[in-house]
């Protein structure tokens, strides 16, 4: 069964966005670079879902040119799958349109892929599974 596994949000600066959350009351766990996506990431629990803090470490990145474009704000949606390479083949199979084919490590060991807002009513979706075990 699919769930919402957090909402990711691109902003300008770690640091202020942890005040902010912190200010709420709401507890922000560690900071982890993601190197081959150029982005430093914070995680704050709501719930059984969570928010993650996106910022760009390079001027080149995905968040860099997302907030030069539209401005800090909610960049995509990551649902959690069982089983993601089985949900990949299915999508591909149904001509969903993905970012990548490829399934990539991101934060916490996760395994991620993206699914393009065309194939998704205009929102970027992220399609997670938590990581192996040992990982």
């Amino acid at each position: 069964m699919s769930s919402i596994d957090h909402l990711g949000i691109a902003v300008r600066s770690l640091a202020e966005a942890r005040k902010f959350y912190e200010a709420l009351g709401m507890k922000v766990l560690g900071e982890e670079v993601v190197e081959h996506e150029k982005v430093r990431i914070a995680m704050v629990p709501v719930g059984e879902s969570r928010i993650e803090l996106l910022e760009a470490t390079s001027d080149d990145s995905v968040i860099a040119r997302f907030i030069a474009r539209r401005g800090e704000g909610l960049h995509h949606v990551a649902l959690s799958v069982p089983d993601l390479s089985a949900t990949v083949e299915l999508l591909k199979r149904n001509g969903t349109r993905l970012i990548s084919d490829e399934i990539k490590v991101g934060a916490g060991g996760h395994l991620y892929v993206f699914v393009h807002p065309s194939s998704a009513g205009g929102v970027l979706l992220e399609l997670c599974e938590d990581p192996p075990l040992g990982v």
